[in-house]
């Protein structure tokens, strides 16, 4: 059978997750890591889009980009990273064949039905990610995430990133934006500890 068709659109932020050849560990170790991200950074000298947010685990990657009006499609931003990791990594491994499992999966968060909410959820949710995989104990540990920058106003992550503007309406200062992310913080945790049963993530 083959795949849907992919929905294209611009200024939009896609959630866009992809996943390591037969669930291999190909990114757990902090080489693998730093080909991403000097990837990413290439990228966006070359395409013109947003990068909102990020994280790996040691199997797959989650990345928040916002397409722009009259820039690259999601299709030809995500073809590039995955294509330039990949061949990055097998050339220093001396190794040949697929690096990625299947094409990318993505979901548009403007199309769901409260967009910055979802959007706060997800930032956790992403960040979370090498918690619950212990790799880490908090997602601020992350080396590579970009959580941080959504908490302490002069951070740099290893990757630039622009501030989503749905972060931009939680607040006047940066201040009141943080604490309202951190209630959605907390939220999560409470649905981590088994206190919810329940924990709307997926648009509708």
């Amino acid at each position: 059978m083959s795949n849907p068709p992919r929905q294209i659109f611009q200024d939009v932020t896609y959630h866009v997750f992809t996943r390591c050849i037969e669930l291999k560990n190909h990114l757990s170790h902090d080489y693998a890591k730093r080909i991403a991200v000097d990837v990413l950074a290439d990228a966006l000298e070359i395409y013109s889009f947003e990068l909102v947010h990020f994280e790996f685990v040691e199997n797959h990657m989650h990345l928040l980009i916002r397409t722009i009006k009259n820039g690259q499609t999601i299709s030809r931003i995500m073809q590039y990273i995955k294509a330039r990791i990949a061949e990055r990594f097998n050339r220093l491994n001396n190794r040949t064949g697929p690096f990625w499992n299947e094409r990318f999966g993505c979901e548009i968060i403007e199309h769901a039905q409260d967009p910055r909410e979802y959007f706060c959820w997800l930032l956790w949710y992403i960040a979370y990610n090498p918690v619950r995989k212990r790799v880490i104990r908090d997602p601020r540990e992350s080396k590579y995430g970009t959580i941080r920058a959504y908490l302490e106003e002069n951070y740099k992550p290893v990757v630039k990133i622009k501030l989503h503007h749905f972060f931009h309406e939680l607040g006047r200062t940066f201040e009141d934006k943080v604490n309202r992310i951190l209630e959605y913080e907390e939220e999560y945790r409470n649905y981590l500890a088994g206190k919810y049963k329940f924990l709307k993530l997926k648009p509708v």
